[in-house]
C-alpha cells in the first residue's frame, strides 16, 4: 500500500496534519499542533489496513474484469430480466438511439 504511514495516521485521526518522507515512520512531522499518535498505534493501524487491503484483492480483480455497467445493463435487457419497467425504459432509449 502506497503511503501507508500517512493513510494509517489519517485513519486514526482524519483531521491530522502531517508530512512523512518516503513512507518512513521515523520522518513524521506533526504540523499545525496536531497531537502526535504513538508509533505503536500507527503501526497497528497500518497492519490492520494492509490486512483489509489484502483481503479485498478479489474485489480489485473483479472490478477490472467486469464488463462496463452499460454492457451489464444491456445483457440484463437482452436476457429479459429486470422487470417490465426496466425493459421499457431501456427499450425507449434503444428506440430513440437505434444501432446503425
Amino acid at each position: 500500500m502506497k503511503d501507508s504511514i500517512t493513510l494509517s495516521i489519517l485513519a486514526i485521526n482524519p483531521n491530522a496534519e502531517v508530512s512523512v518522507s518516503a513512507n518512513d515512520i521515523n520522518t513524521i512531522v506533526w504540523e499545525n499542533n496536531t497531537t502526535p499518535i504513538a508509533e505503536a498505534d500507527i503501526l497497528a493501524k497500518q497492519k490492520e489496513l494492509q490486512t483489509a487491503y489484502n483481503n479485498n484483492a478479489y474485489q480489485r480483480s473483479r472490478a477490472i474484469d467486469y464488463p462496463a455497467i452499460a454492457d451489464q445493463l444491456d445483457m440484463i435487457y437482452h436476457a429479459g430480466v429486470g422487470g417490465t419497467a426496466f425493459q421499457a425504459a431501456i427499450k425507449a432509449i434503444k428506440d430513440k438511439h437505434p444501432k446503425e
